[in-house]
This record gives C-alpha cells, sequence and structure tokens, in this order.
C-alpha cells in the first residue's frame, strides 16, 4: 500500500505566496487600465482601446519606429553580452583554483564587481572613461586613438559592452565554477587512465557537467543585459543621439519625460511579453538540448 503524500506543508507557503500575488496582481492591473485608455489631465481617463498596441507595433508611426529600434539596440546589445560573457565567464571558471586559500580568496575576489550598485557601476565608468580627467579615456588618447563616448556612437557602445562585461562576467564565471566543483575526482581519473586530452576532458565532463548552470547563467544575463537601464543611462543618458537609447530608457522617457501614461503602459506590457517569450524559447531550446544529449548514449 502506498503511503499517503503529505502535502499540509503547503499550508505554510501560501500566506508567501498570497502577498506576492498581490503586490504583483494590482501594479499588473494598474498597467492594463492604463493601457487602454487615454488622459488629457486633471485625473480624467477616457476609453481608447487597443489604439496604443496599434500605434506601438507600427513601425511607420512615430512612436513604433522609435520603439522597434530601441528593440533592435536591446537584441544587438544582449547578443554581443552573451557571446562575450558566456565563454569569459567559463574560461574564468576553468582558470580558478580548486583548492586552498586561494579559492576563498578569488571568490571574494570575483563577487566584488556584483556588490557595486548599478547606479555607481555606471557612475564609476563615467568618469573613468571621461578623455579629460579619466584614466582610461585619457590613456586611450594619449595612444593616438580618438576616443569620445559621449560623441562617437561605437565609442559609446564600446564603453557600454566593457562596462556591462566587467560587472557581470563574474555570475557567470561562479556559477560554472559551481558547475566544475560538482564534478567528481572519479571523472578526471578516468580521464588520466584514457590518456584524455585537456580539449577532450572539457569537451566530455566538464562542459556537459556545467550545462544547467549554462542555462541559468545564459537567462539570467538575456534577462539583465535586455532590461539595462541604470548604467547606460548614468553613462550616456541614451547618447549620443539615440545610439544608445535601449527599451527601458524609451520607456522612462515615454512615462516620466513626456507623462504619456497610456502610451507608456502599452509599451512597458509589450517589453515585459517579449522578455517572457524570448526566455521561454531560451529555456525550451536549452533545455530540449539537453534532454536529447543524455538520451543519446541510451539509443546508441
Amino acid at each position: 500500500m502506498d503511503k499517503p503524500y503529505d502535502n499540509r506543508a503547503w499550508l505554510l507557503v501560501l500566506p508567501v505566496l498570497a502577498i506576492v500575488a498581490f503586490s504583483a496582481v494590482i501594479p499588473l492591473m494598474t498597467v492594463v487600465n492604463y493601457s487602454v485608455q487615454d488622459t488629457f489631465g486633471n485625473n480624467q481617463f477616457f476609453w481608447n482601446g487597443t489604439g496604443w498596441f496599434r500605434e506601438l507595433l507600427d513601425p511607420s508611426t512615430d512612436l513604433g519606429g522609435r520603439v522597434f529600434d530601441s528593440l533592435w539596440r536591446n537584441l544587438a546589445f544582449s547578443a554581443i553580452i552573451l557571446a562575450i560573457e558566456v565563454p569569459l565567464g567559463i574560461a574564468v571558471a576553468l582558470a580558478m583554483p580548486r583548492h586552498g586559500w586561494k579559492v576563498a580568496a578569488t571568490l571574494v575576489l570575483m563577487a566584488m564587481p556584483l556588490l557595486v550598485p548599478w547606479n555607481v557601476v555606471g557612475t564609476i565608468w563615467q568618469v573613468f572613461a571621461r578623455a579629460d580627467i579619466g584614466l582610461l579615456g585619457y590613456a586611450i588618447n594619449r595612444l593616438g586613438i580618438d576616443y569620445n563616448y559621449v560623441a562617437d556612437p561605437l565609442d559609446a557602445w564600446i564603453t557600454i559592452i566593457v562596462m556591462d562585461v566587467w560587472h557581470w562576467t563574474s555570475l557567470v564565471a561562479l556559477l560554472c565554477y559551481a558547475g566544475l566543483k560538482s564534478i567528481p575526482d572519479a571523472y578526471y581519473q578516468a580521464a588520466r587512465i584514457d590518456g584524455a586530452s585537456r580539449w577532450a576532458v572539457f569537451r566530455y565532463i566538464q562542459l556537459p557537467k556545467m550545462r544547467r548552470v549554462l542555462i541559468i547563467a545564459v537567462l539570467l544575463r538575456f534577462m539583465d543585459s535586455f532590461m539595462i537601464y541604470t548604467e547606460p543611462f548614468v553613462v550616456t543618458g541614451g547618447g549620443p543621439g539615440n545610439s544608445t537609447t535601449f527599451l527601458s530608457i524609451e520607456l522612462v522617457k515615454l512615462a516620466l519625460g513626456q507623462f504619456d501614461l497610456g502610451k507608456a503602459a502599452a509599451m512597458s506590457i509589450v517589453y515585459n511579453l517579449i522578455v517572457l517569450a524570448v526566455c521561454w524559447v531560451f529555456y525550451t531550446v536549452m533545455t530540449n538540448l539537453d534532454v536529447e544529449r543524455r538520451r543519446l548514449p541510451a539509443d546508441r
């Protein structure tokens, strides 16, 4: 006779779930309410239906054109960040020590950039990269390279990318390091007995064991990079021109700068759906690849 499953522990979690649901549903309902209405001030709202969404998703309109331009900038930025930080994080994790006092020292050093608040990171790099008083900007210009992130869009992009890599590569490295530490020594002993090369050990032992943490790292870094706001806003303010105006910056300008609540609410809903959809695609594809990889040896 099967032992009955006792799920009374859920009673302890229900209050927390209720509080989280309450705090999440009310703001969402407010945003949805604003997205289908228009206002002319004095807290008077008028029904607009799906008008803001149609304008938002139409590239021929001023709002739609700005949104789509910002979306492509976001996608390009996230793609560049993932292409740099994931391989770099794996390389750093492989180079980190496994035993002794150096482990604790290395972990503390790797965690330090993650402890710096986002606005402070932007302020640090805003001063650090300035061509007149910043050490980095001054050194680059002394080398004969005309560098000015305030006036050159390419320099602005490079500055923001390097800043994000400095800030968040540690997260990928620490996650990969945790995956590497979970590999039993028996795997390495068997590889040494078989005379496996360093690349073979990485390809067939370390990388498969890091696959699950890499899924988490890719998802976290995509969400963070796609929703980036504070760092580029502090460093460039979305400029020069609109070259670093991402969706988050465009949304804040629309909501707070122009105080256009209807358009901003519709844009925030579309923004949220895009993040959820892309994360779902990432997670589904990567987990399916993991399932197929584990199934292949059994089929053989």
